[in-house]
């Protein structure tokens, strides 16, 4: 016998494999597609540079002290009169280009990303209590829903800014307004489902305050359905808002967003500066779908009954 037998060898540690948690599943659901991730990570790009945009950009376009008016209208790759490179060109104004779009897509993004989370946060709430309360109240605020999806969403944002007026928060404003039917109905549908469940009844017994059983028991079932929606509804929103300044009831000219510096650009196109509208068009363009892309595919990661 050998003498490691002898004093006895020490048993081999068990091996210890990692627990997959729901959020390692989600996350190595949600990397299954790569186009997805592409578009997760375009975004994030997207996201940092417009909120750096005031260290990164080579120009504060809107600083009256660093234009130059000589320089309007110059060609992508254009030296300037200060020895300065136009990489994408400049506007009317002698704007540079590449900088403008940096410092709209702040705008863009602050628009649609605050307007989603209050109208997700109004819509949320009201699709909660007409799911639980049921009766009068489920008829009074279902049928204000279906008043508001009636009606083209434009159509009802351009009312209420011509009453409005110009302005980010106004614009926030009439967004959260044509946005928050949207969330109200997908919560009700699934809060339909869930107020049957036993965990309900047993806090409705408990005697439970109806807050604390709308948004700490029934709510958090319903997110899944509600983040795929607010996802979508973040890029809806900067779409419209791009509409709107396009339309010249958006942002004021001293906030630019994307739409806006398409809109500056609108009556150069047949003259050949195609550049002041073009590359704010594909910035706005890509943002729209990589945020599509990834509310894609957390719609087939939260809900496998859609997944292709």
């Amino acid at each position: 016998m050998s003498q490691a037998v002898m004093k006895g060898a020490a048993p081999a540690a068990p091996r210890k494999d990692k627990v997959e948690t729901p959020f390692r599943r989600f996350v190595s659901e949600f990397a299954e597609s790569k186009i997805a991730l592409g578009g997760l990570i375009v975004f994030t790009i997207i996201a940092l540079v417009a909120i750096f945009a005031s260290v990164i950009a080579p120009q504060n376009p809107y600083d009256l002290a660093q234009l130059d008016i000589m320089d309007g209208r110059m060609e992508p790759g254009t030296v300037g009169g200060a020895g300065f490179t136009y990489w994408l060109g400049t506007d009317d104004q002698g704007r540079d280009m590449m900088s403008g779009i940096m410092y709209g897509l702040r705008i863009s993004l602050t628009v649609g990303a605050g307007s989603a989370l209050i109208a997700c946060m109004v819509g949320a709430s009201l699709g909660l209590l007409a799911a639980y309360a049921g009766g009068r109240t489920d008829t009074v605020i279902m049928r204000l829903v279906d008043l508001q999806l009636s009606f083209p969403s434009i159509l009802v944002a351009l009312m209420i800014l011509a009453f409005l007026g110009k302005g980010v928060m106004n614009v926030v404003i009439a967004l959260v307004i044509v946005e928050w039917a949207y969330y109200a109905r997908t919560v009700r549908g699934t809060a339909l489902v869930e107020r049957r469940r036993e965990y309900i009844e047993a806090a409705q017994c408990l005697a439970l305050p109806t807050h604390r059983i709308l948004f700490r028991h029934l709510l958090p079932n319903c997110l899944p359905p509600l983040i795929v929606v607010a996802t979508m509804q973040v890029a809806r929103a900067i779409a419209l808002e791009a509409t709107l300044s396009f339309l010249g009831l958006g942002v004021p000219i001293t906030e630019p967003s994307l739409g806006l510096l398409i809109a500056n650009g609108y009556e150069y196109m047949l003259s050949g500066k195609y550049w002041i509208s073009f590359y704010p068009g594909i910035a706005l363009l890509v943002t729209i779908v990589s945020i599509n892309l990834v509310g894609d595919q957390l719609r087939d990661v939260l809900n496998p009954r859609l997944k292709k």
